[in-house]
């Protein structure tokens, strides 16, 4: 856009700058989405909100004035993102990163061939096959990646299929059920238990309605909606009712104030689908990689495209020269091998419940620095448990094992039997049917959260719940409401049919407002000043566990006021509900997972940050926070010095406290700078009562801290944070499918420590890959050289094209995509996150070890065995210099070599590709050092598999009658001579003494000894005295045992 400012009478600037007017709109809409929720209509009293609105809110709108609306505003429904056609995607598989420089090499293959034809009577067929094979190895792979990349990026689909069919509204008076599409703003809409909310609605009337906010707000518990104003943020108030979310229990009914993309649901479907989701580590490293490629091809193709000419080549030769070089440097198969690599480790991490979307997720994973973690159902084992208890005065740790054997209280004491009667009798919570053989623990509920978790606990320790209430029947209920803040039910009295008990249960301090005594070992006694601060303390201590703590009391009734068959008003209370006696405290915590701590103290090692980012109470989120490590234990905070030091919190250093809570409400007013400030100086971290807004602008501070972001979710809420973070990590079993379309990743068990799992799989495959990507590179020296020296020595060509091919896309590839298999170095979660900018997977001094030590030693024995075989042959190195027009010309059939003998040119040729086999048996050589004598990979299934699948392939296009024209190669007739070319290379024979060394030599004896093979296949048998040859060239090949592995520190 600056570029365009000086040439504004340029039509092309004009288009860039609309290009990019239309950009900033894009970013100034998605930051308008990222700010808060802004409404008042939770605030606004029911006459004010009618005439904003201009509805009756008995008999709603008028037909025609819906229409009105319905024209004005659009239906309600999601607007779909412009959407990528199938087709373009398929093409960016296969013109994109590594593909692009094949093609290139493709292409180029096809110019060399052209030029070839048009200036040859019968032009060779390499670089035609060449360019064919290259196209179809992109083609194929891009099929592959299509194909695993199509199953994602579904997500408007997954909130589609959160709108709601029908809706009940009031027009005119008169209820009518509508598509839900055709709700407008100022409708008055009814819902009832069961139904999913079609639009934001105000709510004007309730009677016992709650709604599951699970999938927006994270609050696992259904919320009570009521008409009453009780916060300011309209995510938290009771009297809203959000779009797609569903009503559980209840009735209500409502006036619309948003719809479709204005609801709070539609804002953040449009935030998730519009972000732009950045490039993943491994596709930067791609990049990085096809730079350094390209750089390296293009300087030797430009230097020996001038050297050519130099030396008196024509234009035209010195052109397919420069082609040549550029494609030789091409490494073929290292495109396939890196996504069979990818896929592999994508399978293998789905074993260990990490199930990958996408390739290139594997490996983001293991560069992750920072890992925002939600907490119900990933830290925590989303299962309410009772945790604590508190009567006689005590505080007791509750026993949740199934044989009772961790009890640390009498469960003989009368106050204890009181207490779990109230829980099991005032509790609606039910087991399912048909889960007598499973374990109370395990079993599923029908009912509240907490209830449940009562339920479970008086069952484990009282015995079946279910006959404690056949025996003490139910004769009336009052149900928890917002306004009471408790529940209350009667009933008959199993050691007195003719009396009942009134129990009642809810907030602490309302119910010990309605008590007058306590029970203490099973004897009431005044609730005097003593006792209530003895309350208060334990209140305060189970509190700051982050354990949700309810009150339990009770009234036996007189039988003489209430007896037997007495018709209880619940409507006009006739009896009474004061003067109770207080029984005791018990809270309940979703507990942390068991593995949890542990993989927090991995990721901490490993040199990753893990940041809490809930939806939950700060003090709730501080305890589990500290239970599972994230806090480390002795690490404060800002309100822990204050609290130490007995001082307020501002006067307190931000920066003297490692720990750090922040409250969502904080978040909201800080500037981007603020929250730099936070993420820079605080190592451990937790976010509390964020919204799905925060989430997101958290992940962006991290990542402008220069982090590798993973983000976990599992509700709709989380959607923005998924996708924008460098790795969405959604929950398998409790997460929405809105979470599960936007992430990269999905954890089938909900297991945060899955995700250190991923995190070492993820650091073993970058290790793997370059180690792979080593071992194929070790390849274009020896493939280049000859062809160098084809050009400035002008001796007959040693490695032709196809036999390039062969060995890239045959020989080279299994062994390269066996070493994803090896197994992980022993520091792999002890060192520190790679930095991408210095990391790189492939760097200067991997190009320098492939090419400059590696493939040079592997081209140095390549062009020994070259000319020692031409020499044994008749042609001494010094008469093969310039021979090259001569060697080719298939006319010339009486070529004198250095001892006067004349060769034909079919005689000739067999004599040149006697070597063709060395690069095989040298790339081999290559992978072995990988594995110790000492290490069991050397013997691993996969790598021995890969060396005979490799030789069985370099065998067929050896000996396999009519086949050794494909790869211009033949059999080979060694020499007895042994000792002294060894001799020349006395650095290696201590290596060449390990037990690899000798690992392929024997895989040719059977197809040369074995009875009626070497027939079949063709093949001369040798004799014994020239069979050290064979050995010597496999020695000289084992290059330094050390060079590859080191790559990999």
């Amino acid at each position: 856009m600056g570029r365009g400012a000086g040439r504004e009478y340029s039509p092309a600037a004009t288009t860039a700058e609309n290009g990019g007017g239309k950009k900033k709109q894009k970013e100034k809409e998605l930051d308008e989405l990222k700010k808060e929720v802004a409404m008042d209509d939770h605030k606004l009293s029911l006459d004010e909100l009618g005439r904003k609105y201009q509805v009756d809110l008995s008999k709603g709108l008028t037909n025609q004035r819906a229409q009105d609306i319905l024209a004005r505003d659009g239906p309600n429904a999601l607007t779909p993102p412009p959407t990528t056609p199938e087709w373009v995607k398929f093409c960016r598989q296969l013109f994109g990163g590594f593909s692009i420089l094949l093609w290139i090499g493709a292409i180029l293959c096809f110019l060399a061939y052209g030029i070839q034809a048009a200036m040859e009577d019968e032009p060779s067929n390499d670089n035609l096959y060449l360019g064919v094979v290259l196209a179809a190895v992109v083609i194929v792979t891009g099929c592959f990646s299509y194909y695993q990349e199509a199953k994602s990026s579904k997500i408007m689909d997954s909130f589609k299929n959160m709108v709601p069919q029908q809706a009940l509204v009031v027009r005119e008076g008169e209820k009518m059920q509508i598509n839900a599409e055709e709700v407008v703003v100022g409708d008055l809409v009814e819902v009832k238990g069961g139904d999913r909310v079609p639009a934001d609605l105000r709510i004007i009337s309730s009677h016992g309605c709650k709604v599951d906010n699970s999938s927006l707000t994270g609050e696992s518990e259904p919320q009570t909606r009521s008409p009453e104003f009780t916060h300011e943020n309209p995510l938290e108030t009771r009297n809203i009712c959000f779009f797609s979310t569903n009503c559980v229990e209840g009735t209500a009914r409502g006036i619309v104030i948003a719809t479709g993309d204005r609801t709070v649901m539609g804002r953040i479907a449009t935030l998730a689908s519009g972000l732009e989701v950045g490039r993943t580590p491994i596709a930067m490293e791609i990049e990085h990689f096809i730079q350094l490629i390209t750089g390296v091809a293009v300087f030797l193709g430009v230097s020996f495209f001038v050297l050519s000419l130099i030396l008196g080549y024509s234009w035209l030769e010195a052109v397919i020269f420069l082609i040549g070089i550029i494609v030789a440097n091409v490494p073929e198969g290292l495109l396939a091998t890196v996504t069979v690599c990818l896929t592999l480790t994508a399978k293998r991490m789905a074993r260990k419940n990490c199930l990958v979307k996408n390739l290139e997720a594997v490996e983001t994973l293991g560069s992750t620095s920072t890992i925002c973690s939600d907490k119900t159902g990933t830290l925590t084992q989303n299962r309410m448990t009772v945790a604590h208890m508190w009567f006689d005065n005590q505080i007791h740790e509750a026993d949740t094992t199934e044989d009772q054997s961790g009890a640390t209280f009498d469960k003989r004491s009368p106050t204890w039997t009181a207490l779990s009667r109230i829980a099991g009798l005032c509790n609606r919570a039910v087991f399912k049917a048909g889960q007598e053989n499973i374990s109370v623990s395990k079993r599923d509920t029908a009912g509240d959260a907490s209830e449940s978790a009562l339920l479970k606990c008086i069952e484990l320790s009282c015995g079946s719940v279910r006959k404690m209430r056949d025996r003490n029947p139910k004769v009336a209920e009052i149900p928890f409401n917002s306004t009471n803040k408790y529940q209350l039910s009667i009933h008959e009295r199993e050691d007195n049919p003719q009396s009942h008990v009134l129990v009642m249960k809810g907030a602490p301090e309302r119910i010990l407002d309605r008590c007058s005594s306590i029970l203490v070992q099973g004897k009431e006694i005044p609730l005097d000043k003593e006792m209530q601060d003895a309350f208060q303390n334990a209140y305060l201590e189970l509190g700051g566990l982050g354990e949700r703590v309810l009150g339990f009391c009770q009234l036996n009734l007189p039988s003489g006021k209430f007896p037997r068959g007495f018709k209880f008003d619940t409507d006009e209370l006739n009896f009474p509900t004061e003067k109770l006696c207080f029984v005791g405290l018990m809270s309940m915590i979703d507990p942390p997972r068991a593995a949890v701590p542990d993989a927090v103290g991995k990721c901490r090692s490993a040199g990753i940050k893990v940041i809490m980012v809930t939806g939950d109470h700060p003090i709730t989120a501080k305890a589990i926070a500290k239970g599972v490590g994230i806090i480390s234990e002795g690490n404060e905070t800002v309100e822990d010095i204050a609290a130490r030091l007995n001082i307020p919190v501002s006067q307190v250093n931000p920066r003297e406290a490692k720990a750090c809570v922040v409250h969502g409400s904080d978040l909201k007013d800080m500037t981007s700078e603020q929250l730099d400030e936070i993420l820079k100086n605080h190592t451990e971290i937790v976010f509390a009562r964020t919204s799905p807004q925060q989430k997101l602008i958290i992940v962006e501070g991290c990542q402008r801290q220069g982090a590798i972001v993973a983000v976990t979710g599992d509700g709709v809420n989380d959607s923005p944070a998924l996708k924008k973070a460098d790795i969405g990590i959604a929950m398998g079993i409790a997460g929405s499918d809105v979470s599960k379309q936007a992430a990269d990743m999905i954890l089938l068990d909900d297991n945060f420590a899955s995700i250190v799992t991923g995190v070492e799989e993820g650091r073993l495959i970058f290790d793997n890959l370059k180690k792979s990507i080593a071992y194929t590179l070790t390849s274009n020296i020896p493939e280049i050289t000859p062809f160098l020296l084809f050009i400035i020595l002008g001796i007959p060509l040693p490695l032709g094209t196809i036999t390039i091919l062969c060995i890239d896309l045959g020989t080279d590839m299994v062994p390269a995509i066996s070493l994803a298999y090896e197994s992980a170095e022993s520091d792999i979660m002890k060192r520190a996150p790679r930095n991408p900018k210095t990391d790189n997977l492939v760097n200067h001094r991997l190009i320098g070890m492939a090419y400059g030590q590696i493939g040079m030693i592997q081209a140095l024995a390549g062009f020994f065995t070259y000319f020692v075989i031409l020499a044994e042959n008749g042609f001494k190195p010094v008469d093969l210099l310039g021979i090259r027009i001569n060697w080719e010309n298939r006319y010339i059939n009486d070529l004198e070599d250095s001892y006067g003998q004349q060769w034909v040119s079919e005689r000739r040729h067999r004599a040149g590709r006697v070597a063709a086999s060395s690069p095989v048996l040298q790339e081999l050589s290559n992978i072995c050092p990988q594995f110790p004598i000492t290490s069991a990979n050397i013997l691993h299934i996969t790598n021995v598999n890969s060396f005979l699948c490799a030789f069985l392939l370099s065998l067929v296009c050896l000996y396999l009658p009519g086949s050794f024209w494909l790869p211009r190669t033949w059999r080979s007739s060694l020499s007895s001579n042994f000792w002294g070319p060894i001799s020349g290379f006395p650095g290696f024979i201590i290596i060449a003494l390990e037990t690899n060394a000798v690992f392929p030599t024997p895989h040719p004896t059977p197809s040369c000894y074995a009875p009626f093979l070497h027939g079949s296949l063709n093949n001369k048998i040798l004799e014994f005295p020239l069979w050290p040859r064979g050995l010597r060239t496999r020695l000289v090949f084992v290059e330094d045992a050390g060079s590859i592995p080191g790559l990999a520190q």
